[in-house]
């Protein structure tokens, strides 16, 4: 695929990780993701409280639950509920992975992390590099 090719259908995957990140009921922050292999979404996510939990994620005080999962990691347990895999996909993220979800990048096969926006920790960032996943910052003006 030609760059110009690829960079097109990047940004067509952020947007619609945006979209996605929309169906978060988290008021701090809401994250979208997409796992795509070989030309398919294979899973989706977006961050939020665990199957069976109210969908408050955050308390009255604005902290967010220490069980709220992280968009990322929604996609890839997801995944692992479905029939395909993620070996060589790509992840197409709104906000680029904390460090925990790095790890879980990492082991499931994923080789590829585009995302609109940093964390505010870069440790993930510096794992996933130093782990030899190709990262790319594509921010959209939407």
């Amino acid at each position: 695929m030609s760059e110009e090719k690829q960079r097109r259908y990047d940004q067509a995957y952020l947007r619609m990780a945006g979209e996605w990140a929309k169906l978060s009921h988290c008021t701090r922050k809401q994250v979208g993701a997409l796992i795509v292999r070989d030309g398919m979404i294979v899973a989706d996510g977006f961050n939020g409280t665990p199957s069976g939990f109210p969908n408050a994620c955050e308390t009255p005080e604005g902290e967010t639950h220490w069980y709220v999962l992280h968009a990322e990691a929604n996609a890839i347990t997801k995944l692992a509920r479905s029939s395909h895999g993620s070996q060589g996909a790509t992840l197409y993220i709104t906000m680029s992975p904390c460090r925990d979800c790095s790890k879980l990048i990492l082991q499931s096969g994923i080789i590829r992390v585009v995302y609109q926006s940093a964390y505010k920790d870069r440790e993930g960032l510096e794992f996933l590099e130093k782990a030899g996943v190709a990262l790319h910052y594509l921010p959209l003006d939407l």
